[in-house]
C-alpha cells in the first residue's frame, strides 16, 4: 500500500542505521536489519546474514576509519526500496587484502547504497563507490 507514512518510516529507519554508522554504534546498525539481510559488497560477493553483516563491520573497522557527510535519503511511495547518497571521509588504516598498503592515507569519496525494507528493517543493502577513484586516492 502507498502512503506518506510508508515513505517517512524508510527514511527514518535509514536515518536511524546512517546515524549509528557515524558514531561506530554496530549494535544500533544491526537493529536496523533483517535477521537474513543480503549485502552486495561493492565489488564483491552478496553475504546473508546478521552475523555475516556484523563480520563485515568488525573488518572494516580494523581497516578503515569512515564518516558519511552529506548524506540523501530517499524512499518508494510504499517504503520498501530507498536509496542514499554520500560522500565518504575516510582513512585507510590497516592493509585490506587485494589492496595497496595503508599507511593511514585520506580519501574523500563519492558513494551510494540501495536498499529494500521488510517489516521496517533493511533486507537489502548494495553497495557502490568507485574502486578505482579510491585507489589513485590512497596511491597518491
Amino acid at each position: 500500500m502507498t502512503s506518506p507514512a510508508a515513505r517517512t518510516d524508510a527514511i527514518a529507519v535509514l536515518a536511524r542505521y546512517y546515524a549509528a554508522f557515524n558514531a561506530g554504534d554496530w549494535a544500533g546498525m544491526l537493529e536496523c536489519l533483517t535477521d537474513d539481510v543480503a549485502h552486495d559488497v561493492n565489488e564483491g560477493a552478496r553475504v546473508v546474514g546478521k552475523a555475516a553483516f556484523a563480520d563485515f563491520l568488525k573488518h572494516m573497522e580494523r581497516c578503515y576509519k569512515e564518516r558519511l557527510e552529506d548524506i540523501v535519503l530517499m524512499a518508494s511511495d510504499d517504503g520498501t526500496r530507498a536509496a542514499a547518497e554520500f560522500v565518504v571521509h575516510g582513512a585507510y588504516l590497516a592493509t585490506d587484502e587485494g589492496l595497496p598498503e595503508a599507511s593511514g592515507q585520506a580519501y574523500v569519496l563519492p558513494a551510494g547504497a540501495f536498499l529494500a525494507l521488510e517489516g521496517g528493517r533493511i533486507s537489502r543493502l548494495t553497495m557502490y563507490y568507485n574502486l578505482e577513484d579510491w585507489n589513485r586516492q590512497v596511491l597518491g
